[in-house]
């Protein structure tokens, strides 16, 4: 079996690396890929979005399947254009990748199936959008000092696309930010204002092929910058599974109130759902809520939580991409927890330098149970070297998440570049 994975972050280098470990396999390649795919896989110089040259490499190589990491190729009809052409592939449509490509959809979608999220309403017009905050302001209470609100672009910005807003005219200025100077460009041209959610977060990511839905390992991400989930809002900057915060009764309730009527609604609309659906979830008071949906494995949740699985993923996406999901007998998972700390470049998430050379990473890798993703790296003249903004997921297992947590910061602390820094607090609300 020959297997093309379709990206070049974090994500896709743990794709490769479990895929090329399935039994029946016989070659993973990866496009464009990164410095640590090209050592678990081999590269292929095609750009994620260059859907004709993908088609065609996987026509010309004999590809038994095509995984798609990133949202971008999916939002924009990768597989349909596969499909169109008989190749076998795993992910949405473009219909059905609107659940991360437009908010707005993706609310819509939740309000017709009932699942419980956050009240929103979306704008494409400043002034309606600064009405509406300013009514929202006059209902609050005077000795209230903060009532948070979160502006949201529409479509896909890299994970940047969400301001958290202290109070309203945080909020109207996030607006003016995104409708009015074109912060997002056409990712901002429609707005969704909604309620803060309060509580903890956590990950449920599920592989689903239209109608039969299997729940991953629980995880839990890290998007702020630094420690104490303080600064900018980031693509992830860690992440654990299990997340124990999501007990087996908390676990039943989001597949019996959100994946189920989530997946059977879009199959109603006309927009049925095969592929990875992830739910980021907020745990309140009131039970699980989603705060969005993304139509891909997460990254760096991917790291964690397929580290773990001891099924053939091969076998497993093959399956949901025929439609056939229902014949896998059940997932098998090693109980140990796993933890993955992300390395970042100075001045991520803004900008950052790249082409500096990173040291360390063999020995790192060499350590029990612990495996260095690469996400923003090339190779050149023998040399890994920096080439984004979230560089390497240093991710390993251990017997508890407090070992787990040891192993990945001790693999951690034997890579270096200039520039390089990481959380410190990854795993600890476990």
């Amino acid at each position: 079996m020959k297997i093309l994975v379709v990206g070049q972050g974090g994500r896709e280098h743990t794709l490769v690396w479990k895929l090329a470990q399935c039994p029946g396999v016989e070659k993973v390649y990866c496009a464009p890929g990164n410095a640590g795919t090209a050592v678990d896989g081999e590269n292929v110089n095609i750009a994620v979005d260059d859907l004709g040259r993908l088609m065609s490499f996987a026509k010309h190589n004999d590809i038994d399947l095509t995984v798609v990491g990133p949202e971008v190729p999916l939002v924009a009809g990768i597989v349909d254009e596969f499909n169109s052409h008989g190749l076998k592939i795993f992910g949405p449509t473009k219909a059905a990748a609107r659940l991360e490509g437009s908010k707005a959809f993706s609310k819509e979608i939740m309000k017709k199936a009932g699942v419980p999220t956050a009240t929103s309403k979306s704008f494409t017009r400043l002034e309606e959008a600064h009405a509406y905050l300013e009514a929202l302001e006059s209902t609050v209470d005077d000795t209230v000092e903060h009532v948070p609100i979160v502006v949201k672009a529409d479509g896909l910005a890299a994970g940047k696309g969400v301001h958290v807003c202290r109070n309203c005219t945080e909020g109207k200025a996030a607006a003016t930010q995104m409708l009015q100077d074109g912060l997002f460009g056409k990712a901002g041209q429609t707005i969704v204002i909604e309620e803060f959610l309060e509580g903890q977060e956590a990950s449920i990511l599920a592989i689903v092929d239209g109608d039969t839905i299997i729940p991953l390992e629980s995880s839990q991400d890290h998007k702020r910058a630094h420690d104490g989930d303080l600064g900018p809002n980031t693509g992830g900057m860690g992440a654990y599974s299990p997340a124990p915060v999501v007990t087996e009764e908390i676990m039943d309730d989001i597949i019996r109130r959100i994946l189920v009527p989530t997946i059977h609604t879009m199959r109603v609309e006309g927009h049925p759902f095969s592929g990875v659906l992830y739910a980021g979830l907020m745990l309140t008071a009131q039970g699980p809520k989603v705060i969005e949906y993304n139509v891909r494995f997460g990254d760096p949740e991917a790291q964690a939580v397929l580290m773990r699985l001891k099924t053939d993923l091969a076998q497993i996406l093959s399956l949901a991409a025929s439609g056939r999901l229902a014949e896998l007998e059940g997932l098998d998972w090693d109980e140990r927890p796993a933890v993955c700390v992300v390395m970042a470049s100075e001045g991520y998430p803004a900008s950052y330098p790249k082409g500096r050379v990173i040291n360390g990473i063999n020995e790192a890798d060499r350590l029990t149970d612990t495996k260095v993703f690469h996400a923003g790296t090339t190779g050149k003249d023998m040399q890994v070297l920096t080439d984004g903004g979230r560089v390497l997921g240093v991710a390993a297992m251990g017997d508890s998440i407090p070992a787990a947590k040891q192993a990945a910061y001790q693999a951690v602390e034997k890579i270096d570049w200039d520039g390089a820094w990481n959380r410190s607090d990854i795993s600890d609300k476990a």
